[in-house]
C-alpha cells in the first residue's frame, strides 16, 4: 500500500527505502569495497537499461544471465531492504545500484577503488517517465495529476528530491578516474561506442562477437520481453501490471508530446537558474 513520503535531510523517500537510520547507516557506516561496481542515477534515468548492458558485458555477452535471474538480483538496490541483504550476500565483485544524492553516498566509496557510474537524462524526460511509473508502483503515492507532479517536480519534491541538486552533486565528481558519467540520449545516439566505453572502463574487453550480442540483448523489444527484466514477475500488490509495467517507450524527446508551451517555458526558467555553472548545452 502506497504511503507517504519519509523525509531525511530535507528529501523526501519513497516508503520501499526503509528508514532514517538505514539511510544514515548507508552514508556512515557501509563499506564500500575496491572492486564494486555501483550504479548511481536520479529516478527514471534509464537505470533499468543500463543493468542490463552492465549485466551483459560481465557475462562478456551470454545472455543465460540476464535470462535466469531478476535484474534485482543482478544489481540489487542498496538503499531497499531486500537489494542490502543481496549485496551483503554478493560474491566478490559486487555490483549494484543506488538513486541516492551525493552527500547521502556511503562516505567509504571516496576513499576506495569501486567505479562509479552515474548515468543522466533529460529531466524533462524523467519528469513524463517518473509521472507514469508512479501511477503504476503501489509502493509510492500516485500523483493526482499531471499538473500537479510537474510542480513537486521543479519544487525538488518528487521521489529523492531535487533532480537538480542530484545531478549538480553528481557531477562535481567528473575526471575522476574511478567515476564514468553516461547520459541517456549517449546510449541511444551511439550505443556501440558507449558499450566499448564502458567495457573499457570496466576493464572487462569484448570480442567483436561479444560486443554484437550484448547489443543484440539489450534492445527495448528484447528487454520488454524478457520477464527478468521487464519487473512482470513482480507481485501485483507492489506493481499494478493492468496498466502496462514499467517499460513504456524507451525512447528520448517523449516530454514533447506532453508539455504545454507554459510548461516549457516555466521548466526551461528553473533550469536556467539551478544549472548556472554547469557544462553549456546540457539538456537544453
Amino acid at each position: 500500500m502506497a504511503t507517504d513520503y519519509l523525509w531525511f535531510e530535507g528529501i523526501p523517500f519513497p516508503s520501499y527505502v526503509q528508514s532514517v537510520e538505514t539511510l544514515k547507516f548507508l552514508r556512515d557506516e557501509f563499506v564500500v569495497q575496491d572492486g564494486d561496481v555501483i550504479t548511481f542515477s536520479y529516478p527514471k534515468s534509464g537505470s533499468h537499461w543500463m543493468f542490463e548492458i552492465l549485466s551483459l558485458i560481465h557475462s562478456k555477452g551470454d545472455p543465460r544471465w540476464v535470462q535466469s535471474v531478476a535484474i534485482w538480483d543482478r544489481s540489487p538496490w542498496l538503499e531497499t531492504e531486500i537489494g542490502y541483504e543481496n549485496v551483503k550476500n554478493q560474491k566478490y565483485p559486487r555490483m549494484y545500484s543506488s538513486h541516492l544524492p551525493i552527500q547521502l553516498a556511503p562516505k567509504s566509496f571516496f576513499n576506495s577503488k569501486a567505479k562509479v557510474i552515474y548515468l543522466m537524462r533529460n529531466p524533462r524526460d524523467i519528469l513524463i517517465s517518473g509521472y507514469y511509473f508512479y501511477q503504476v508502483l503501489k509502493l509510492v503515492k500516485s500523483p493526482e495529476s499531471f499538473e500537479q507532479y510537474f510542480e513537486l517536480f521543479l519544487q525538488g519534491n518528487a521521489p529523492f528530491g531535487s533532480w537538480f541538486d542530484h545531478i549538480r552533486g553528481w557531477l562535481s565528481m567528473k575526471g575522476k578516474e574511478n567515476v564514468f558519467i553516461i547520459s541517456y540520449e549517449e546510449l541511444h545516439q551511439d550505443l556501440k561506442g558507449s558499450i566499448e566505453r564502458l567495457s573499457q572502463f570496466l576493464g572487462k574487453k569484448l570480442s567483436p562477437e561479444e560486443l554484437n550480442s550484448v547489443l543484440k540483448h539489450i534492445s527495448f523489444q528484447v528487454m520488454k520481453d524478457n520477464k527478468m527484466s521487464n519487473l512482470s514477475i513482480v507481485p501485483d500488490e507492489v506493481i499494478n501490471h493492468s496498466k502496462g509495467g514499467i517499460m513504456r517507450k524507451g525512447i528520448t524527446g517523449d516530454w514533447k508530446n506532453h508539455f504545454t508551451v507554459a510548461q516549457s517555458e516555466a521548466f526551461d526558467k528553473i533550469y536556467q537558474e539551478k544549472m548556472v555553472g554547469l557544462p553549456r548545452g546540457l539538456f537544453l
